[in-house]
């Protein structure tokens, strides 16, 4: 009898840091059933057909740290659900979306297990899930199954899902930098930063991006008029508003021509090389469907070179190669064009090249090379003999797609093509300075420069080279992923654009970035993170806050819905006005969503309060909260500081964990005066470590030790609150009249503590500080008050 299907209970995707890990990754809740008593040992066959099926496991060093560890562990035994983890990180790997973070863990219920993996994007992870869950069960009851059809169908939703190539590489060039990034849509509209400091990319198009300078640039006419008037060399040309006036113009400016739209783009509709009346007039009928008119021009003699100007500056050339195909004396053009061209993987339907690469789930192993298509947006449109201006070259050469060319023939197929060689180093100065006014005279900050030019080491006027086209939004792939060559880091260069490297003063995590500040624990939470936002207020600063209170902009209430959660602390971000964001970020929300900043400036626990809430996500004692709140502290950015509750001691032992600094705040002296002296016990001993250190050169040991930690405290002392750190101590004065204010607002008085270290931290003076308590009202504008 078959085992019944493993239970999926519960599925979150985590869209940010988590108690996983600091990327998203998709959490499945699940219950093995009566598979509890069955690891993979148990089951007879099991294992053999999981490595038939799936033979890059070999790969997967699992726990054992090494090639071949998992296997191990499957052969040891291991349970369902750590190998459902296994199975759907190797299908995510064989349809193209690399990964290699997973973790299983058991619950307190018996028989049910939380499992997670890594994955970019929310269906490609709920896709490979499916399939990875059906592939278990076939395997565990000994049942057919189509590895390559469970491949292609995760690799369509990619498909569907994946960045284009030039907006993936720019992101990923951010994320080099460590800069934030994250989509606006389905398609390649991407925020790059937060807040203020964002900017926004659209493939290669940018925030700096003129609207006008693109209207320029699809106007071809217009292009070369401007660029013409300022002294870049570009072909004799007219416009052709009939067929009659295009062979008009043809005789003009003299043989051979090109023919194309004044608007094309991807070379739609564009003839080179005319000669005859009736290859000009054909041309015209022929491109005036693909553009608002029709120019023709000088044909300029030697190849299409590419060059991409970023910023005022050419940071990569290509030369496009002809297309040629070599007869054999039997074949036709058309089948010569499929075997010699099309059968480059990169023109291949996706899913077909992935599901031919795959084995069948009886195979033992897999053909072809998944490599060769790993990439969802890379890759070449098949060549159809049938276009206009294939069909034309064929015809100059005496040939149609029928033909059969001799044996050892050479016969051009397309003139210009996507085929590139990489040139960067060979540009001429002159030239790639002719590239970079062209794009200015524009108005582009990133610009495709089309050059014709028989040697691009030369320069132009040498060779009577011209600029032929100037491109707004170019496309990266040609210098990513050249035919021949090196592929040009030009997602670095544009990035670099964007967010130019800071001064060793400025610091890195600066880049895109606004001061974030998040709050979380149980109780105050909502109190501390407006009282805050109204001293950044006071302070100049333009604050977004999302709280269980709902979305504040200043002093502004815009949306009343309880907020503490990632989808309103995301639109803060969103926002281009905010200089600094305050988001509250409750436990549950941590274990749901994650939070939905990487990193943030000032990370803050209040408590370690609200175990007996999360009992539906296993969470049964205090001491748990440890793994939920600690998420905050993980993500401080090493120039920010984690701010703790001292008279918690289990907030208090998060601050080892924080990258950057930590403050302290308490209620009273004591809990000061104990960490004081704990420190100075723990400075005797690295004391007495270090003479041991030195003894231990002439043969003795020494003990590992603990080191004194460096921390700034807040805490009320002499009614005042008192600011401490290594430079000295400030004060704010007036602490019992500052708390009895606050209690009449229903204000406690670690909330006066917390807001006040978190203000300190951000450089606001204590004077204003004082200020701030003394004027703050968390009354909402309205009889509606959310709790």
């Amino acid at each position: 009898m078959p085992f019944k299907d493993i239970a999926l209970l519960r599925i979150n995707y985590l869209r940010g840091p988590s108690i996983w890990t600091y990327r998203e990754v998709l959490e499945v809740w699940l219950d093995l059933g009566e598979l509890e008593d069955y690891p993979s040992n148990k089951i007879p066959g099991f294992g053999d057909r999981l490595k038939a099926w799936l033979p890059g496991l070999i790969e997967h060093h699992c726990g054992v740290g090494e090639r071949g560890g998992f296997l191990m562990r499957l052969d040891e035994g291991t349970w369902p659900g750590h190998i459902l983890e296994h199975i759907i990180i190797e299908l995510l790997n064989l349809a193209g979306m690399p990964t290699a973070f997973g973790q299983t863990r058991s619950t307190s219920q018996t028989g049910v297990y939380r499992m997670v993996f890594r994955a970019k994007d929310e269906q490609v992870a709920r896709a490979a899930l499916r399939e990875g869950h059906r592939l278990i069960m076939a395997a565990i009851n000994d049942q057919p199954f189509e590895v390559a059809a469970a491949v292609a169908a995760i690799r369509s939703v990619i498909e569907e899902r994946y960045l284009g190539p030039s907006t993936a590489a720019i992101v990923d060039a951010a994320f080099e930098r460590r800069i934030p990034a994250f989509r606006l849509n389905d398609g390649n509209l991407v925020q790059l930063g937060y807040g203020c400091a964002q900017k926004r990319i659209w493939t290669t198009e940018t925030s700096n991006t003129s609207a006008i300078a693109e209207g320029i640039a699809n106007d071809k006419d217009m292009t070369k008029t401007l660029i013409q008037i300022c002294g870049v060399p570009v072909p004799e040309w007219q416009i052709a508003d009939t067929p009659d006036e295009a062979w008009q113009a043809a005789q003009d400016i003299g043989m051979p021509v090109v023919v194309k739209p004044t608007d094309a783009s991807r070379n739609r509709g564009v003839f080179v090389n005319l000669n005859t009346e009736e290859d000009v007039r054909m041309a015209w009928q022929a491109a005036q469907p693909h553009g608002y008119e029709v120019m023709v021009e000088r044909m300029v003699p030697g190849n299409e070179h590419r060059l991409l100007v970023v910023g005022g500056q050419v940071v990569a050339a290509a030369r496009s190669e002809s297309l040629r195909i070599t007869g054999d004396g039997s074949s036709t053009v058309a089948e010569l064009v499929q075997r010699q061209i099309n059968s480059d993987p990169r023109r291949q339907n996706p899913s077909d090249a992935k599901a031919s690469a795959q084995p069948r789930a009886t195979s033992a192993a897999p053909t072809g090379s998944v490599e060769e298509v790993a990439h969802a947006g890379f890759r070449l449109q098949p060549l159809d003999v049938q276009q206009p201006d294939i069909l034309h070259e064929l015809k100059a050469q005496d040939l149609s797609p029928d033909s059969v060319p001799a044996s050892g023939k050479l016969v051009m197929v397309q003139r210009s093509s996507t085929v590139v060689v990489d040139c960067t180093d060979h540009v001429h100065p002159e030239t790639a300075q002719a590239a970079a006014l062209a794009a200015k005279i524009v108005g582009l900050d990133i610009a495709g420069v089309d050059v014709m030019a028989q040697d691009i080491s030369r320069p132009l006027a040498e060779q009577g080279g011209a600029v032929i086209e100037v491109n707004a939004g170019p496309g990266l792939l040609m210098h990513l992923k050249p035919a021949f060559g090196s592929p040009q880091p030009v997602g670095q260069a544009i990035v670099e654009h964007l967010f130019p490297t800071p001064s060793v003063q400025e610091g890195p995590d600066l880049c895109g970035r606004i001061p974030i500040i998040g709050i979380s624990g149980r109780h105050g939470t909502t109190g501390i993170a407006r009282l805050t936002a109204w001293m950044l207020h006071l302070s100049g600063k333009h604050t977004g806050v999302a709280c269980r209170q709902g979305i504040f902009l200043d002093k502004r209430w815009v949306d009343r819905r309880p907020s503490d959660h990632w989808e309103a602390g995301n639109r803060l971000l969103m926002n281009q006005q905010i200089q600094v964001a305050v988001i509250e970020n409750s436990p549950r929300s941590i274990l749901v969503e994650g939070l939905s900043y990487d990193r943030c400036h000032i990370g803050v626990v209040c408590d370690m309060q609200g175990h007996d809430e999360l009992g539906d996500y296993d969470i049964q004692e205090k001491a748990q909260m440890t793994r939920v709140l600690r998420t905050q502290v993980d993500v401080v950015l090493p120039s920010g500081q984690a701010i703790l509750n001292a008279d918690d001691p289990q907030v208090a032992e998060l601050a080892p964990l924080s990258d950057g600094g930590v403050v302290f705040y308490a209620s009273d002296e004591a809990t000061y005066n104990r960490w004081k002296a704990e420190q100075a016990q723990l400075a005797q001993q690295a004391a007495q470590t270090e003479h041991a250190a030195n003894a231990a050169d002439e043969g003795e040991g020494a003990d590992a030790h603990t080191e004194p930690m460096a921390a700034r405290w807040v805490l009320p002392r002499h009614d005042a609150i008192e600011l401490h750190c290594d430079a000295g101590c400030q004060r704010i004065e007036g602490w019992q009249a500052l708390r009895d204010h606050a209690a009449t607002l229903g204000l406690q008085p670690a909330q006066l503590l917390a807001a006040a270290a978190i203000a300190w931290t951000m450089g606001i003076a204590p004077e204003l500080i004082g200020a701030g308590i003394r004027t703050f009202d968390p009354r909402l504008p309205s009889a509606h008050r959310p709790s």
